[in-house]
């Protein structure tokens, strides 16, 4: 049997999942997460079914970082592969800049040109990276595909990535690119599935996780989005604050005293549905508190998604479709409830019963616009491109 491995190296964990690959046709065998790799390192492991296959927690003061953790875990995959061939390895990279827009066969010079967008993706970008030159000093053989968060944005027209900045700081690479497009590629590949007018149409596709954004597809082609430069821009996420007046950082230095390291942890880390809240930065414990706090993140956090789908909306010049993925989108009803009410004025109308069984149609029949809840597969979607580039 021939593999394909797909790895999403963040900054503490590693998910991976593998699929079988057989007359160019890809089925998901198994997938799990590396977590906690410095403070409390623990595995864990699924079939595609559900089941568990394996449980693992290091003891305490035993921490992994990501070099020991992707050696375990190919140490691991070997000894129950039961002589598989491991064909190649898809990452998720969230930066691909300017110059990367498809996925890429990573080579000495692609690995120069990633680790040079990092001050543009710098919580993120290295942890990507890192789990390529670890796969790469283990087994240097096995191709290694890049797959790029901000390359299904690159189909947004000009005005639509611009800041109003002078050109000598425009440049350098300062523009708006947009993220999760790996979720919206896979949401785009499936609606006609679902829906010929939603993935024809003018469609705002909602990715609400603990990293949340939207974007706007018109002919299932990305035409705008609310994340911009960095991860940070656009609705509240769970610990990001989202768009924020340049104002309020310079406020930060000046009369707060803040420096650039105090500042990115605060905008990143210590903000967001946990800032807001005190509480948490999980929206099924927000949703589950009494405590007034709660509540007000839960409705910053549907409020600014209402003023971003206007924003799109405008952009796309109508709306014919709005869906729902991701964590929150998925399997927050309350939460798709508040975002349609609030969104009456386009048209929407909700269905509540099919809301509350997670649709995946969740408008009623007066409803102007089609909502959707469609699961998203982004690991899925880096499968198909590195399976892709290596019959290319």
């Amino acid at each position: 049997m021939d593999v394909i491995l797909v790895i999403n190296s963040g900054s503490s964990s590693i998910k991976f999942h593998a699929f079988s690959v057989s007359g160019g046709t890809l089925e998901p065998i198994a997938g799990g997460k590396l977590e906690e790799l410095y403070t409390t390192p623990r595995l864990q492991v699924k079939r595609q079914n559900g089941e568990v296959i394996e449980e693992r927690r290091w003891p305490a003061g035993e921490l992994l970082g990501h070099d020991d953790a992707i050696a375990f875990l190919l140490d691991w995959l070997r000894a129950h592969a039961g002589g598989a061939t491991l064909l190649a390895v898809g990452h998720r990279v969230v930066h691909g800049g300017e110059r990367y827009f498809e996925p890429v066969r990573v080579d000495a010079e692609v690995l120069d040109a990633l680790e040079a967008l990092v001050p543009l993706a710098p919580l993120h970008q290295p942890h990507n990276l890192a789990a390529i030159h670890s796969i790469a000093a283990r087994n240097s053989q096995v191709p290694q595909i890049a797959c790029f968060d901000t390359a299904f944005h690159h189909t947004q027209p000009t005005i639509a990535t611009r800041y109003a900045l002078p050109p000598d700081i425009t440049s350098h690479g300062v523009r708006r690119y947009g993220f999760h497009g790996l979720s919206y590629e896979y949401i785009a590949s499936a609606l006609p599935q679902y829906s010929e007018r939603a993935a024809r149409g003018k469609t705002v596709v909602l990715h609400l996780g603990n990293g949340a954004s939207m974007t706007a597809m018109d002919g299932s082609r990305s035409m705008a989005s609310t994340m911009g430069f960095t991860a940070v821009e656009g609705l509240v996420m769970g610990t990001r604050c989202g768009s924020l007046d340049p104002g309020v950082v310079l406020w930060m230095i000046e009369e707060a005293h803040m420096d650039a390291r105090a500042i990115g942890s605060l905008l990143y880390k210590r903000s967001g549905l946990l800032g807001v809240s005190g509480i948490s930065s999980d929206m099924r414990t927000l949703l589950a508190s009494h405590a007034p706090a709660a509540a007000e993140a839960v409705d910053l956090f549907c409020y600014r998604i209402s003023r971003e789908l206007g924003s799109l909306a405008a952009a796309l010049g109508g709306l014919d479709a709005i869906v729902f993925t991701a964590g929150i989108g998925e399997y927050a009803p309350p939460v798709r409830e508040r975002v349609c009410r609030l969104a009456a004025w386009l048209g929407v109308s909700l269905d509540a019963s099919a809301n509350a069984r997670h649709g995946p149609r969740i408008n009623d029949t007066q409803s102007a616009v089609e909502v959707w809840v469609i699961p998203t597969n982004e690991e899925l979607m880096i499968a198909r491109h590195t399976l892709e580039r290596l019959e290319g």
